[in-house]
């Protein structure tokens, strides 16, 4: 089966583990050149960018907190840089949880919580405001939001479900700001993933199980190989989408 991804280039933030990590190895086996962003664990992210060489693609690793502007303005231009000048998918996957019900918020929580907007909002801006000139026309462009952005189902999640509320509407902004140029802007919207951030044997995980019509943990495999189909040509009439891949979770 032919790759559909040949010849392109993409930039992956927070690539170096759990989703973003399965996004930045399905680009790669479908064909593109991946730069991935990390922004503590070098070996974790030379084993990603290993891991993407073996598909004969070109393959990289930058270092940067998407909270701080500077930092996340500067590694894409060292993908780009890397790429040839061109990034054709981009992917913001990089994102922060900080957990607590409000009357929880003491200082330091708060604190956590403002990083957290820093990082999951600011960071996916100031991103992609850097990749505009380096995005050429029928580019791509996906956000990896969170299914809480529609369904707040526990308690404790409220600040982060709005992290990820303003992702959608980013998007939806977004597409009418590229749609002149011909670039998609869409949202993939996990449920429950089997990550380091949320094991499927981990203690919330029966409870995110029984409200799945489908029964299980998702895999990075499966929000992977969404994205991966938006950063096609398949998806090129597809903008301002949010797809939710959560296993029926949110029905």
């Amino acid at each position: 089966m032919a790759k559909t991804l040949t010849g392109k280039t993409a930039l992956v933030t927070g690539g170096s583990r759990g989703i973003g990590a399965g996004i930045a190895r399905e680009l790669a086996r479908e064909g593109a050149s991946v730069v991935i962003t990390y922004q503590k664990s070098r070996e974790r992210a030379e084993d990603v960018v290993a891991d993407l060489a073996a598909f004969g693609v070109k393959a990289s690793a930058v270092q940067a907190d998407q909270s701080v502007p500077h930092e996340a303005s500067t590694a894409v231009e060292q993908a780009a840089d890397f790429l040839g000048g061109r990034i054709d998918v981009l992917v913001n996957s990089a994102g922060v949880a900080a957990m607590g019900t409000v009357d929880q918020l003491d200082l330091d929580l708060l604190g956590a919580v403002q990083h957290m907007m820093a990082t999951n909002v600011m960071g996916t801006v100031v991103t992609t405001h850097s990749a505009t000139r380096y995005l050429p026309d029928g580019g791509r462009v996906i956000l990896v939001g969170s299914n809480v952005a529609e369904r707040v189902a526990t308690p404790g999640v409220a600040e982060y479900a709005a992290s990820k509320a303003a992702i959608d509407q980013l998007a939806r902004g977004w597409a009418r700001d590229f749609g002149p140029r011909g670039i998609t802007v869409n949202v993939v919207r996990p449920g429950a993933v089997d990550t380091d951030m949320n094991p499927a044997d981990g203690p919330f995980a029966a409870a995110q199980v029984a409200g799945t019509p489908l029964g299980r943990f998702g895999t990075t495999e499966d929000i992977a190989k969404a994205v991966v189909f938006l950063g096609s040509e398949n998806a090129a009439f597809i903008t301002g989408a949010l797809l939710t891949v959560d296993g029926g979770f949110s029905i």
